[in-house]
Parts: structure tokens; sequence; C-alpha cells
């Protein structure tokens, strides 16, 4: 969760300035930009910039302290660094009542240099921060988690929290195994239509003269067995989300009505001239490239650039290895609890099995393994079937540690049935700090509560 701050942004209306102190900082190492109005360097500046500015006081257009006023109205913790060629105390006091981080007459000297290193790391601590508390709403939030620090896999949550409560269909692209409803519950959990139903379809999996009823309904006698008026799926999700996994087997003659109802958003059932207005959102699931498919004249062209409003590519477990031991453990402490079994941490020949296998099933191979490891307290070598048990005795300190804070925590949330409150009380912790240690090792309190 590091944040690198080398950005600074130099303004001053004289371009001698400008291009000393350009020179000068990058030298030291930083990545300069050079504006000569206020006006312009704005638009480079936003909350996530991880940087700082520096400014002239006096240019035409907007001064400093307007472009002070400006970056405080948006961001009060970055950090801007403020030049004057008249020594002036008023204006110093004045800047610094503003909110500036530091004020210099020109020209410059070596105290600006070591301001520049504290206002940088100033920003880089505001910028973990705020990265910190945000991991931390993510995991306290109801509904669907998904677990991954690997770039890959943060690059994709910041693209699912995007769009999460947005009306946008979204198209999901990865191979089998990797989680797609999984992404798509997510999508559903964290919007405004958590309250409605998501209704997940397996468009493979239905027979192709019964796909069309399915998914639109059939009015009484639309055919034959026919016998009572069917609600479809689309109707059904009214208000919600409508999961299409395997989009890619719908029949070329379903896929045209499915392009006009993501056009119109509205359905009309089999047997009927009358049309239902909906309000859904559509998640569609691929294992294969679509656009490669739609080329080859396997799936419309239309279709495919109407789904593709939002896509999100799953990174393959393979791609992703530095998350198997957090997913590992997850899955692990999942299936301890609903076997009733003590949870076995490994030892480091079978973690290094972990990482080195390529899993072909992807997530949902893991879990496989790790239910079995939590059975038969041993993982099954994944290239030699007959392979001997690992056991778990060669863990360092900390790795102890780890395993048996989280036993603990996992056997408080099974005392009290997934009660944050009582399992507190119990371990005698503050609420914050039990929260931190749930996030720290993948725990969801629903998992623990009582059937």
């Amino acid at each position: 969760m590091s944040v690198t701050t080398r950005d600074i942004i130099v303004i001053d209306d004289e371009e001698i300035i400008r291009d000393a102190l350009a020179q000068l900082l990058t030298l030291e190492g930083y990545q300069v930009k050079t504006f000569q109005s206020a006006l312009t360097a704005l638009s480079h500046v936003n909350r996530d910039f991880a940087g700082i500015v520096i400014s002239d006081i006096n240019m035409p257009h907007m001064t400093g302290l307007e472009l002070l006023a400006q970056v405080q109205a948006f961001d009060s913790e970055l950090p801007v660094i403020l030049l004057t060629g008249f020594a002036d105390v008023a204006l110093a006091v004045e800047a610094m009542h503003q909110g500036a981080y530091d004020f210099f007459e020109k020209p410059i000297n070596e105290r600006l240099l070591d301001s520049i290193a504290r206002a940088l790391d100033k920003r880089r601590l505001v910028l973990e921060n705020r990265q910190l508390k945000k991991a931390v709403k993510h995991n306290k939030e109801p509904g669907v988690r998904i677990l991954g620090e690997t770039p890959a896999m943060q690059a994709m949550l910041e693209l699912l929290n995007t769009v999460a409560d947005t009306p946008a269909d979204v198209l999901i692209q990865g191979e089998t195994g990797t989680g797609k409803e999984l992404v798509a519950r997510f999508l559903h959990d964290h919007s405004q239509r958590s309250g409605a139903h998501f209704v997940a379809l397996n468009c493979a999996a239905i027979p192709e003269n019964l796909i069309e009823s399915e998914l639109f309904g059939a009015m009484k006698g639309a055919y034959t067995g026919a016998d009572e008026t069917r609600i479809g799926k689309f109707e059904f999700a009214n208000g919600g989300t409508v999961f299409l996994d395997e989009i890619e087997a719908t029949p070329m003659a379903l896929q045209v009505k499915l392009l006009r109802i993501l056009e119109e958003r509205k359905v009309t059932p089999v047997g009927s001239n009358q049309s239902i207005d909906l309000d859904i959102r559509v998640v569609a699931a691929t294992k294969v490239d679509l656009l490669a498919l739609a080329q080859q004249g396997a799936f419309r062209i239309d279709l495919y650039y109407r789904l593709n409003l939002v896509k999100v590519d799953i990174p393959p477990l393979r791609a992703r290895k530095a998350d198997i031991p957090l997913l590992f453990k997850h899955f692990s402490s999942i299936a301890a609890n609903r076997f009733h079994k003590a949870l076995c941490p490994l030892n480091s020949d079978a973690l290094q099995q972990l990482l080195e296998y390529d899993w072909p099933g992807n997530v949902r191979e893991l879990r496989n393994v790790a239910e079995r490891h939590v059975l038969l307290g041993t993982v099954i070598d994944l290239d030699q079937p007959n392979h001997q048990a690992l056991f778990h005795q060669d863990l360092s300190l900390a790795q102890k540690v780890a395993f048996y804070e989280q036993s603990i925590l996992e056997d408080s949330l099974r005392q009290t049935s997934g009660s944050v409150k009582k399992a507190c009380e119990l371990l005698k912790l503050p609420r914050k700090t039990f929260y931190d240690k749930m996030a720290k090792y993948g725990l969801e309190p629903s998992q623990y509560k009582a059937d």
C-alpha cells in the first residue's frame, strides 16, 4: 500500500525562475512539470495527485494565494509552497494562515529543498492513510468481498468500486473457476440494487427450446405444456440484477431479442403483445474471447459492443500467485468452521508447492485443495498423487503467532455465532481492533452465524 511521491508542479510567470527550479529539482531526482499560469496548472492537480505544488505569489490572472484557496477547496492536505520576490512578513503570515505548507523569499536556497522533502513525505503519508481507510471501509462493508492484494486484483477492485453503483451493464471475462459470479454479486451487493433480486442464470445449462420462456416469461397457452403464466427471469429481477453466465452459449436468434431488451429496457413474454418495463442491470460473463467469437460469426457483434460498455477482466490465479496464501487461509477458515475441524497451518514446503503450481482450475481448485487440507490434515501433492502428507512443524514464530491469533478470532466468532459485539467482549478487544484483525485474516462474521 506504499505510495511514491516524487512529482512536483512548479508555477511561475518568469521563465528564468521556472527553468532554474526545474533544473535543480530534476537533479535532485524529482519529476517536475512547469507552468506559466496557475489557471493552467490547476487542471493537473486533484485529490489523488502524488506530489506537491510550488508557486510564485505575484502572477497575473491568478495569484499564488488564489491558487492556494482553490487547492484547499478540494484537498486541504495537498502541500503548497509559496515563493515571493519581496520580503513581506505580513504576506508570509497571511499565506501560512490560509494553509500554505511553507513560504520562501527568492532567490531560493537549500532550505527550500529540505521543505520539499518534508512536504513530499507528508503527502505520501496522507495518500497511504486514505488508501488504508478505504481498504478498511471496504472490508467492513456488508455483502460479498473479493480478496486479493496483488496489483492486478487491486486494479480490478478499483474498477468494480468505480462502476458498482452505476446503471451501466457489465461484461465479465475470466477463465473457468476465477469467480465470475462472485464479481457479479459484488457489483450487485455494492449498489443501490442490493435490496432487490440477484438472478443468476447459466445460459449453457438451459435447453434451447426453454431459454426464451425462462428469460422472458410466457403466457398461459403460449406453447404446448404452458399450463399457466410464467414470470421470466428479467421480470422477476426488476429493480435488481440479472447475471447471464456463459453468455456465449445463447442461440443467435435469442441474441437479437437480448439486444433489444438491453437497448429498450422492455421485455415481452412469449405469447403476449404487452411489453413490460424493466429497471434492471445486466451483468454477462464469458470464459472465451467474445470479440474473436463475434468476428468468426458465432456471436452477434452488435450485442458484443452493447455488453462491452464496461469490461472486467478477472486475472487467472497463476497471474496472481502472491494472493495464494491469503486465499488458502480464507478458504481453510471457512472449511474449518463448516466441518468443525481445527485450522491446520501449512509448512514452508507445502506453501512452496502451492505457489509453484499453475492452477488450471483457478480459485475454485484452490478452494477444493484447502477443504481437503482441513478434512485430512494434509495437502495432496498437486503433481504427485501418492505424495506423503505435508505437516506444519517448521513454521517461523511469526507464522505460528499469526495462525494462533487467527484461530482465536475464529473461535470467538464461532462461540458468539458471528456477533462482533459479543466476540469483542469475549476477547476484551476494542471493536476497531477486532475489525482490523478480521480484515487482516479475511474473516467474515456472517460465515459463523448459527444455521
